[in-house]
């Protein structure tokens, strides 16, 4: 059976709609979790794709959570091995760092849904294929990356220049959070420590707004999921990789 390693930091963000199309695809998954044993070591050999997941804490930060390292030296031995790699948020920074680009504070947090519009790479990706040239897509985080030297950039946003990219054929970045669906954002805005990150903010987001702007855009999110994920699956494959590569 196919497997995948996926890297977990927190409860509340896991694969999100990501997680039926995978298993219905005949993939065993294998969480990490690095909240829970943020030592562990897991090991790459007979797997069959690496996806590394959101969370509350930099890339800067690995002397206080050594898992940063360790997932580091992952996406190292994946591109040894040449098997994919998705990155969602923390994981896209993640996947940035280890190809060599800073990774830092953003200009300001990017809480809540906002646009993001495809290069010309984006527009003829294999997964950014199905966006529109401007989608407004959900977002939760406070650092941003450079594009990495050799990386193709994908799709670009207002407040954080870099929010997807790709290297080589079958390592991917995406800054957004296209695995989200409603239940999984209402959670996070229980979350004492995430509603203390929106009341930080000097705007007037505030989590109704979120909500309310989210049974607008949820419908449209989980299309593009539908869409986006499948192709994503098929680069897993190793049956179906030649099928996919990108054209640009």
């Amino acid at each position: 059976m196919r497997k995948l390693l996926v890297c977990q930091h927190v409860a509340h963000e896991l694969l999100g709609t990501l997680d039926p199309m995978v298993r219905a695809q005949g993939f065993r998954v294998r969480y990490v979790n690095f909240g829970r044993n943020p030592d562990e070591q897991p090991n790459l050999e007979g797997y069959a794709g690496l996806i590394l997941l959101g969370g509350p804490m930099n890339v800067g930060q690995a002397d206080t959570h050594p898992h940063i390292h360790t997932e580091k030296a992952l996406v190292r031995r994946a591109l040894e091995l040449q098997i994919p790699v998705l990155g969602i948020c923390l994981g896209a920074q993640i996947i940035a760092a280890e190809l060599g680009a800073n990774v830092g504070p953003a200009r300001q947090k990017e809480i809540g849904w906002s646009d993001i519009s495809l290069t010309e790479a984006g527009r003829q990706d294999v997964l950014l294929r199905h966006f529109r040239e401007t989608e407004r897509i959900f977002q939760w985080h406070s650092d941003t990356f450079s594009l990495p030297s050799g990386a193709t950039l994908l799709a670009r946003g207002d407040e954080c220049e870099n929010q997807a990219f790709r290297f080589g054929d079958r390592i991917y970045g995406l800054q957004f959070h296209l695995e989200v669906d409603q239940p999984m954002i209402e959670r996070w805005l229980r979350i004492p420590d995430l509603l203390g990150e929106i009341a930080d903010l000097e705007n007037d987001l505030c989590p109704e707004r979120i909500l309310e702007e989210t049974t607008r855009q949820i419908s449209r999110t989980q299309d593009l999921a539908q869409k986006t994920f499948s192709d994503l699956l098929r680069i897993f494959d190793p049956t179906e990789r030649g099928r996919v590569l990108p054209t640009s």
